[in-house]
């Protein structure tokens, strides 16, 4: 058995920070940082590649629409030239900082709203993959089971890695759902056995969702994100789980 444990860091700008990047590092083997458009600021992506690098954690591009009042949460129709290019402004800007901190992006993530939509939106997914494979098409996307993203980018020869969220409510589906933050640490350490020995997740209807993964997603954002985190890297090892970056 063997899992990634990815969060999400890098999402300060300028004088505003959310969570506690430094501490996560110690704990997570990638971490998708923010490139500019949603959230991460050129000081906050450089600072927070060269921990990276200093702990040995891979790092990922956290891709997303130009939206930076809303977090990049806003639901928005971009034309799929427009979008594939800020994909690879943000990608080339953040492997290129990482690059100069002895490092490099190993994968690409949507974020928020662009990754609800390329879910299920076959022209903004293809966007986005074209953008990927322009840039390196050996770079896997990190997105959901069932994602649409995986049939548009197995078409284009770009690879794919499943995640799943130990921290969040999902429906019946296994799809993840909306403002359904789970903050106690034992749940959310139960639930990432469940996903990465099982495959599946008890749904809010109390039935088991099949959600097979190669990562795990604790996100960074909740007063008791670094405690949660660290409950399910040691629930992890315990069951004999290994720790290892996809990318």
């Amino acid at each position: 058995m063997v899992i990634d444990l990815n969060a999400d860091l890098g999402a300060g700008f300028g004088i505003w920070r959310l969570g506690d990047d430094l501490a996560l590092l110690d704990v997570v083997t990638s971490a998708n940082v923010a490139c500019g458009f949603h959230a991460g600021d050129p000081v906050t992506i450089r600072r927070t590649c060269a921990a990276a690098v200093d702990r040995g954690v891979t790092i990922g591009a956290k891709v997303s629409y130009r939206d930076l009042a809303h977090f990049g949460c806003r639901e928005m129709d971009v034309e799929p030239e427009e979008l594939c290019a800020d994909v690879l402004y943000q990608l080339a800007a953040v492997d290129g900082v990482a690059r100069a901190m002895g490092g490099r992006v190993s994968y690409v993530k949507p974020h928020g709203a662009l990754h609800a939509r390329v879910c299920r939106d076959e022209a903004q997914a293809t966007a986005v993959v074209d953008a990927v494979a322009v840039y390196d098409p050996s770079l896997p996307v990190l997105t959901r089971p069932g994602s649409v993203v995986h049939k548009v980018a197995a078409a284009e020869g770009v690879p794919t890695v499943s995640e799943g969220y130990a921290d969040r409510a999902c429906t019946p589906e296994g799809s993840p759902m909306p403002d359904s933050v789970i903050d106690d640490a034992a749940a959310v350490s139960a639930r990432a056995l469940d996903l990465a020995v099982r495959g599946c997740v008890t749904a809010v209807d109390g039935s088991s969702a099949p959600v097979p993964v190669r990562s795990l997603c604790v996100h960074g954002d909740t007063p008791e994100a670094v405690r949660s985190a660290r409950a399910v890297r040691d629930a992890l090892l315990a069951a004999g789980v290994v720790l290892q970056a996809f990318g």
